[in-house]
């Protein structure tokens, strides 16, 4: 019996699922002429320990740059964050078997997904750490993301300030979701 008890606890730790509303989004462009960076720290995560499935969600808005042109410049010529308000993951962590949620360590695990921005929905493959240390959850990645891919138009008159692989930093510690 006490065999029982402890197989059906350590299922339902597996098949928990973890939160945060103020995961950070960082951004980076980096060419001869400029750099370009920003970061938001309300973007919203829900990885569900038990299948893998994982969501990230951020408002275009929520964006912060060094130069208040900039962040006007980004959200009206190219995101057009009125039309497309915000960018959003959704996807798998692929092995995510190998994680134990209650045992302190880094992870490393492959993500795989849909990223929807600016109305276009593209598959994409990431990289992935997920570090448990103390029961806090912590989940990081980076990947590179091309503008032009998701019909994001940069004008003649600035591609040379405009990298065209945009460096993009996914982080967030997650918390137990309550039901």
């Amino acid at each position: 019996m006490t065999l029982t008890v402890a197989i059906a606890f350590a299922g339902s730790l597996s098949a928990q699922k973890y939160f945060t509303k103020e995961g950070k989004i960082h951004f980076f462009s980096t060419t001869k002429v400029e750099d370009i960076s920003a970061t938001s720290s309300t973007a919203t995560c829900v990885l569900d320990a038990g299948t893998g499935d994982i969501q990230w969600s951020v408002l275009i808005k929520g964006f912060r740059m060094e130069k208040a042109l900039m962040e006007e410049h980004f959200n009206e010529n190219y995101m057009e964050s009125t039309t497309f308000p915000k960018a959003e993951f959704k996807g798998k962590v692929e092995n995510i078997a190998s994680v134990k949620m209650t045992v302190d360590g880094t992870y490393n695990v492959k993500v795989t997904g849909d990223l929807t921005m600016h109305g276009v929905t593209k598959n994409i493959t990431s990289d992935a750490t997920i570090t448990v240390k103390g029961g806090v959850i912590t989940c990081n990645s980076k990947l590179f993301v091309n503008p032009e891919d998701y019909k994001i138009t940069i004008p003649a008159t600035v591609q040379e300030k405009i990298s065209k692989n945009i460096e993009v930093t996914v982080s967030g510690t997650l918390a137990p979701l309550k039901k």
